[in-house]
């Protein structure tokens, strides 16, 4: 880091922030790296990478390593390859308009936060930003997988995900036009108890709109509740439709919490479906939490 300024890395964490002040719901960190160096160029010294790390450029690395600061200061949030601004990041951002200001306050922080911990966390962030960027990695792998899966097979794993919740799986849309579902499934064996559960999902990587909420809304019978999965998330505006029912009808399910659920039933999800998304944990040794 010697050829890199504190000012630098100033500019650099205030390109991120900027970028991310006008997304409350943040963005994928690999589009804000891209457009960070479209705004901010890397310099000759940042396109080089490191003699131990060839395939890893000193500008990512420095901008993984200035948000750490941020990060346990509360100005930054950083989860699964989405990274969002914090209340407090957003008073932080106006307050300090200097690039270097900027950084050293997010410094000043980190190590008020340092001192607080019960194990030393020193020479811990490289091995922080190394992680980060192998979780992220990992994410897009996952998400990317999905997106690319076979239509009847999601439909599938989502099915095989409410049987490892409980639920009794009736229907499955066969190939082809499905009228808006595209499983049905009941509390009990029998359907007796209720409520039905009625999903749609789509596998697409834009938001979801109120629109294709409201259609499904439309679908949905008295004693009925909707679950809409949706890979590339929901727009304000369906989420806002969603908060605005008397009763929940419908539950909106986007990626990570899909993976969340995933997570915690796979051990109940049959056999056959638990193939179609085959996971398993990789621990780190983290004294810096």
């Amino acid at each position: 880091m010697s050829r890199i300024t504190q000012r630098r890395q100033g500019e650099l964490l205030r390109g991120v922030f900027a970028l991310l002040h006008d997304h409350p719901d943040g963005l994928p960190v690999q589009e804000i790296l891209e457009k960070l160096a479209e705004i901010l160029p890397p310099t000759d010294f940042e396109q080089t990478t490191y003699p131990n790390h060839p395939n890893i450029r000193r500008y990512e690395h420095t901008v993984r390593f200035a948000t750490i600061g941020p990060t346990k200061a509360g100005w930054l949030i950083k989860d699964r390859g989405q990274w969002m601004l914090t209340e407090a990041g957003r008073q932080a951002f106006e307050k300090f308009p200097d690039p270097e200001q900027f950084f050293k306050e997010a410094g000043r922080l980190y190590r008020e936060w340092e001192a607080g911990q019960s194990e030393s966390v020193e020479d811990s962030t490289d091995a922080a930003t190394t992680m980060e960027g192998a979780e992220e990695a990992a994410w897009a792998e996952i998400e990317e997988y999905l997106k690319g899966m076979n239509p009847y097979d999601f439909q599938q794993l989502i099915a095989g995900l409410l049987r490892g919740m409980g639920y009794h799986v009736q229907w499955i849309a066969p190939p082809g036009a499905d009228g808006g579902i595209d499983i049905i499934a009941d509390s009990d064996p029998l359907g007796i108890r209720g409520p039905r559960i009625k999903v749609q999902v789509r596998r697409r990587s834009d938001k979801t709109n109120i629109d294709s909420v409201r259609s499904l809304l439309a679908l949905l019978g008295e004693g009925d509740v909707g679950l809409f999965v949706a890979i590339g998330g929901f727009t304000r505006e369906a989420e806002e439709e969603v908060r605005r029912q008397e009763r929940r009808r419908l539950i909106l399910i986007d990626l990570q919490r899909l993976f969340d659920l995933w997570v915690e039933h796979q051990n109940r999800i049959p056999e056959f479906a638990r193939r179609l998304l085959p996971i398993r944990p990789i621990y780190f040794l983290s004294l810096d939490r």
